[in-house]
């Protein structure tokens, strides 16, 4: 589990092919390795990659082919930036939300422009995830805990302040670039639950009542 709150930005050092997967080795910036152990999870580019090899400057990962084709790993090549950032600890501050760490789809980025000291970037967004997107809701995109701004039919808005821009990878991002995302948690399981999958029975009237959120 992360926060969506990037600690580094590192870059990819180098790709190696294992069949249909990647074993990548990713050099992490000013990222402290001192308490990364072997098996640990840490977000690249919001993807939950397991640390293995690890050095006082870099780790290796595996990446599978599921990844790799729900993600923006396709398009990442040796030298590419990445967002870097390490589980959650029992200590750690949440400031940002609960993200998984399990991408849900590529969007792509149709608009940039200036908003102040800020930039506003608008978000194409697969025809699946939008129903999960609201406005002043949040989302994490490529690794980075956001909030949303304003919701279309296939695209969102969101507003980046000038540390952000600094500190991760969106500064150097363009029109056409594509991102990970991973919408809120959140609506993702109450949709399992308005909808009765896995043999449940959904939420219904009685079933609130019997909880006690309705007198009956």
């Amino acid at each position: 589990m992360f926060t969506g709150l990037i600690q580094a930005v590192g870059k990819i050092q180098s790709i190696g092919d294992r069949g249909r997967d990647k074993y990548i080795r990713i050099h992490v910036g000013n990222m402290s390795m001192e308490d990364v152990a072997l098996g640990d999870s840490i977000a690249v580019n919001g993807v939950c990659l397991t640390a293995l090899d690890i050095d006082a400057h870099s780790f290796a990962a595996d990446v599978s082919a599921e990844t790799i084709e729900h993600s923006i790993f396709k398009y990442l090549g040796v030298g590419a930036a990445v967002n870097l950032e390490k589980s959650l600890t029992p200590s750690s501050k949440l400031g940002g939300h609960f993200v998984s760490g399990h991408v849900d789809g590529v969007g792509e980025i149709i608009q940039r422009y200036a908003d102040g000291r800020s930039e506003r970037f608008v978000v194409r967004t697969p025809s699946a995830l939008s129903k999960y997107i609201a406005p002043k809701g949040s989302i994490c995109v490529s690794g980075i805990s956001l909030t949303v701004n304003e919701v279309s039919r296939d695209t969102f808005g969101v507003n980046i302040v000038p540390h952000t821009l600094k500190e991760t990878i969106l500064g150097d991002l363009h029109v056409g670039d594509k991102v990970n995302l991973e919408v809120d948690i959140i609506a993702r399981y109450l949709e399992q639950l308005l909808e009765g999958r896995r043999g449940a029975d959904g939420i219904s009237e009685t079933l609130l009542a019997n909880a006690g959120f309705i007198k009956k």
